[in-house]
Parts: structure tokens; C-alpha cells; sequence
């Protein structure tokens, strides 16, 4: 008998798991929030250099006016000067950088030919205030010769994000999902408060880091554990759908950072939005997969109990019945427990991911589609608001066209495969990456459609592989499988930012390293082998297939204790 059996028995997703579903998936929104939130704190306005006193005349090419304001919004660095004049006569050449100041001019016009003396601008910055009224940039002076602040502030985001669901999957295979998932919880809210009382840079960048660790984690364990409270006739659309609800969370960041234009108000918006789950998160269970791995069949029974009796259902499944009834070398149950327990206790590492060629070529590819899944899914959603148009309507249609995204891949998953979904869908990204570098720039709302075919195709690919991964590892690796899948996924992410900022050199430069590794990725994706309709698998059958039970320990054929089918 196996622990899918339980599904069976119990429902595969009847009122007991809709509601742990449900709670566990609220707070993934949480998740995309603060992942997609420095789009708008660090945004930078147009601004220019400004000057010791105040403003009375201003010149702009053949445009005069007395109010700054009025000319910020048009004001471009590389096409020549703001002309002003001051309360005290005096008259300035002001760039984005640098300002000049004219020695005794004759009349107030726009060219000058006369000495000027220029001087760097490193304080008292001028900034248009009709999209932004403060971003971190305005506030801290993020520009010139500290504009690269502004730019590290996703990057070190996503290594904390890499950092996170390396920590917390591992600790989750040891301690337990709920606990993580409860711990990160209160991590988001309280340091997602903080962020937005940082008094300077660099406190900024602390407590965003230790939300980026506690977020990710939250993600990681997450998907682990919907995974392994749902049955197999669900099991795609649960595990699928916790994506939607993170990009549902892109989505509320477009729509707060459209209604609130102050950014430390903004954090905190975006950070209480999902605080009502700190009211119940106390009481999620843990999951039977985790407790029958453990040795903990007491638990599991008064959980399979409870499910029962939410569900509507009479509870004739005992713990023992997962169990083979056959004593195993003339054991006990209590044996039988005693060495699950002396088995969970062997230290985990990385290292058991690669315990054979076949699991190494297994585990390498996961982690590219990882990689390449990240990499495009943040190049295209960062660079949505620099697609032209309105940003705010960019950035919330990166989040809304993942949702039908999800509902074809969890079709195509159950139709044809988890490989022969991912596979075309990582293709047919690479092939819109292709058409954008073709597109004429000036076909604006073709390169936005365009883009948004990517990320449809992209976000299939990247939504699989967490179930994908879960159904290629067992459950006393299955957290650090997903764990260290999704820290390849943050290096990708890191390396994101970097590459839309690429776009300085060529402006198709991002798309077109996107499209090239999401053809090859693709191909590779072939190799790996199929697990439509495999239940979850567990203990001590696969970590004797993984090379990770001693002959002392090794069960007989046909006598082992199977938790899968």
C-alpha cells in the first residue's frame, strides 16, 4: 500500500485540503509582492542639477517659463542645458550632473559663448514629481555617481531570494514545512514593515535582504507542501495554481504603485495585504508525507483523523495499513519506526542530489530549466516597464497573462506530459525573444504583445518545474531538491537585472541571450524522463535507489516499507 492511498480514502481535494490550499497559496501573494516591489522604489524620475538659490527664470531652447516643474517632465539630458536664472540675478547651465555657471552674462538667453565655470553635481537635486513624489532615488540622491546603488537594490534582492531557498529547504526536511512556513510568515510582515522605516541606504538594503531569505523561503516550502496534501487527480492545477496566486501579488504591486506614489507608504501597503494570514497560519498541519517519512505514525494517525472528520468521512485507514503487514526480518512496527528515525537522522546534503550519473544528468537539467525559467520570467517582467506605454498597465499585464498560463499548462501537463509541456513552451520563448529583435521599434504595441507571448510561454515552463521537481525526488529530498532548483533559479534571477541593463549596449542584447539558452534548454528537456500520473515517492525504497541506505539497513525485495506506488 502507498501514502497516495490516503487521497483515495480521504478525497484529493475535498473541504480539508481547499482549506490548507487555499490559506498556504493567500499568503504566496505575499511572495510576488515584494519580489516585483522595487520597480517602483527605486524608480528615477527625470531630474536635473539644481541650484544654490531659488528660480525666478528658466529657459528650454525656444520654451521659457519661471516654474521648474513645468519643464522636468520634457527635460533630457543629451539634448542640451536647462537655462536658469536666480532671485540674485545669477544664471546656470544645469545637466543631469553637472551645472555651470555663467561669468557676467550681458542678457538672459539660451546660448552662451561666453566663461562659464562647471562644477559636478553631488547634492540638491531638482526631480519631476507627476508620476513619482518620492522613490528611494529621490530620497537618498540615488543618481550620477550613485545611480549604481539604485541599480544593485533587485540583485541583492534575488541573492537573498538565493541565499533563502537554499537555507530554508534544506531546514524544512529537518524541522518540518509548518514551522517554516509559519516563521516566514511573521519574517514578511515585520521586515516588509521595516523596510519602509529604513532611515537610510543601507539599512534599506539589510532588511530587504532578510525579507528576500524569508520570502523565498516561504516559496520553496510552500510548493512542498500543497504538493504533498493534495492527490494525484489535482495535483497539477494545486501545485500550478500557487503560481497565480504569486502573480496575482505582481499584479497588486502595479495597482498600489499606480494608487500610492510615496514609497515607504507604499511598503507598507504592499506589506500588510496579506497579514490576515498570521491570524490562522498557527493553526496548518503538517503534512501526512512528512510525518509518515519521520516515524511519527502517532501524529499522522490524529491527522488522518481530522482530515476525516472535516471531510465528512468515516476513518477506517490506519497508519499501520500504509504500511506493508509483513514483518520486515522478523521486525516490529516499533522497529520499523526506530530505523525511518535513524534514517531521517543522516545529515542531508547537496551532495545527494548527484548519487548516481543518471541522477546527476537528472538533476543538471532541472536546474537549467530552473535557471532559464527565472532568468526569463524577471527579464521580461522587469523590462515590461520599459517597454513604453503606460508602465503601470505593463507591469500589470506581466502578472494577468501568467494566469491563463497556468490553466494551458496544467492542461497540456495532464495531456500530454510535464516534459512535452515544458519543452515547447521554453521554445516557443525563445522563438518570441527571436520576433521582438526583428520588430521595427516603432511598432510599440506589437513589441508589448510580443513580450507579453513570452512571458506567457516562459511562465508555463517556470510554473511546472516545482511539480515537475517534486515528482523526480523523494520526500526526504524533496524539499532540498526544490530548494536547491529554486537557488538556481536565483542566480538567474540576480543575473536578471544585470541583463536587462544590457539593453544600454544593444537594446535586443537581453532577448536575444533569453532565446538562445531557452532553445537549448528546451532541446535538453527531451532527456529528461516522464512522471504524469507518478505518485509521490518516499523513504526508504528510493534512498536505497539513491545509494543512501547501508546493507545493515537495506530492506529485502518484496519486504521494504513502501510509501508509493
Amino acid at each position: 500500500m502507498t501514502v497516495e492511498r490516503i487521497f483515495d480514502e480521504l478525497g484529493h481535494f475535498k473541504r480539508f485540503q481547499a482549506c490548507v490550499y487555499f490559506a498556504a497559496a493567500f499568503q504566496a501573494v505575499a511572495c510576488g509582492i515584494h519580489y516585483l516591489a522595487s520597480v517602483f522604489l527605486v524608480e528615477t524620475p527625470n531630474f536635473v542639477c539644481g541650484v544654490p538659490t531659488n528660480v525666478s527664470d528658466i529657459l528650454l531652447g525656444n520654451q521659457t517659463g519661471s516654474l521648474l516643474e513645468d519643464f522636468l517632465p520634457q527635460f533630457r539630458g543629451d539634448t542640451g542645458p536647462l537655462v536658469v536664472r536666480t532671485d540674485n540675478g545669477q544664471q546656470w547651465e544645469l545637466g543631469r550632473c553637472h551645472r555651470a555657471l555663467r561669468i557676467r552674462p550681458e542678457n538672459f538667453v539660451y546660448e552662451f559663448h561666453g566663461n562659464k565655470t562647471a562644477e559636478k553635481c553631488d547634492s540638491a537635486f531638482a526631480y519631476d514629481q507627476s508620476e513619482v513624489l518620492q522613490s528611494i532615488v529621490t530620497d537618498w540622491d540615488l543618481v550620477c555617481d550613485r545611480a549604481w546603488l539604485a541599480k544593485l537594490c533587485q540583485p541583492i534582492f534575488m541573492l537573498g531570494v538565493l541565499v533563502g531557498a537554499l537555507v530554508f529547504g534544506d531546514i524544512a526536511d529537518r524541522v518540518g514545512r509548518v514551522k517554516i512556513l509559519m516563521f516566514t510568515s511573521v519574517c514578511q510582515f515585520g521586515l516588509g514593515v521595516s523596510v519602509a522605516f529604513s532611515p537610510n541606504y543601507y539599512y534599506f538594503m539589510v532588511f530587504r535582504f532578510l525579507l528576500a531569505m524569508a520570502s523565498s523561503g516561504y516559496l520553496v516550502v510552500v510548493f512542498v507542501y500543497v504538493t504533498e496534501f493534495t492527490g494525484i487527480k489535482v495535483r497539477t492545477w494545486t501545485s500550478m495554481h500557487v503560481h497565480a496566486a504569486f502573480a496575482v501579488g505582481i499584479m497588486v504591486v502595479a495597482l498600489t504603485g499606480y494608487l500610492v506614489r510615496v514609497w515607504w507608504i507604499y511598503q507598507i501597503f504592499l506589506s500588510l495585504c496579506t497579514s490576515p494570514f498570521l491570524l490562522f497560519c498557527w493553526k496548518l498541519p503538517e503534512t501526512p508525507f512528512y510525518l509518515i517519512a519521520k516515524g511519527k505514525y502517532k501524529e499522522a494517525q490524529i491527522l488522518l483523523d481530522n482530515m476525516a472528520r472535516v471531510n465528512g468521512l468515516e476513518n477506517r485507514l490506519r497508519v499501520e495499513d500504509l504500511l506493508e503487514s509483513e514483518e520486515r526480518n522478523g521486525e516490529t512496527l516499533l522497529e520499523k519506526q526506530e530505523a525511518v528515525e535513524r534514517s531521517s537522522e543522516k545529515k542531508l546534503s547537496i551532495l545527494d542530489l548527484f548519487g548516481s550519473w543518471r541522477m546527476a544528468g537528472r538533476t543538471c537539467t532541472v536546474w537549467a530549466i530552473w535557471f532559464i525559467g527565472s532568468l526569463g520570467y524577471y527579464v521580461f517582467s522587469l523590462g515590461s516597464v520599459n517597454l513604453g506605454g503606460n508602465q503601470y498597465i505593463n507591469l500589470f499585464l506581466v502578472g494577468a497573462v501568467e494566469l491563463p498560463s497556468y490553466l494551458v499548462g496544467c492542461f497540456g501537463m495532464d495531456r500530454i506530459g510535464r516534459k512535452k509541456t515544458c519543452a515547447p513552451a521554453l521554445l516557443l520563448a525563445g522563438v518570441a525573444c527571436i520576433l521582438i529583435i526583428v520588430v521595427p521599434s516603432d511598432i510599440e504595441a506589437l513589441a508589448i504583445a510580443l513580450s507579453m507571448i513570452g512571458k506567457f510561454a516562459i511562465a508555463i515552463a517556470f510554473g511546472l518545474i516545482y511539480l515537475y521537481t517534486c515528482e523526480l525526488y523523494p520526500t526526504i529530498i524533496r524539499s532540498l531538491a526544490v530548494g536547491s532548483g529554486s537557488m538556481m533559479c536565483r542566480v538567474g534571477s540576480v543575473v536578471a537585472p544585470f541583463c536587462v541593463y544590457l539593453a544600454d549596449v544593444w537594446v535586443y542584447l537581453p532577448q536575444l541571450i533569453v532565446g538562445i539558452l531557452a532553445f537549448i534548454i528546451g532541446v535538453l528537456t527531451l532527456l529528461l524522463p516522464e512522471t504524469l500520473g507518478r505518485p509521490l515517492t518516499s523513504t526508504l525504497e528510493e534512498a536505497e535507489a539513491l545509494g543512501r541506505s547501508d546493507k545493515r539497513e537495506k530492506p529485502q525485495r518484496g519486504m521494504e516499507m513502501k510509501v508509493h506506488g
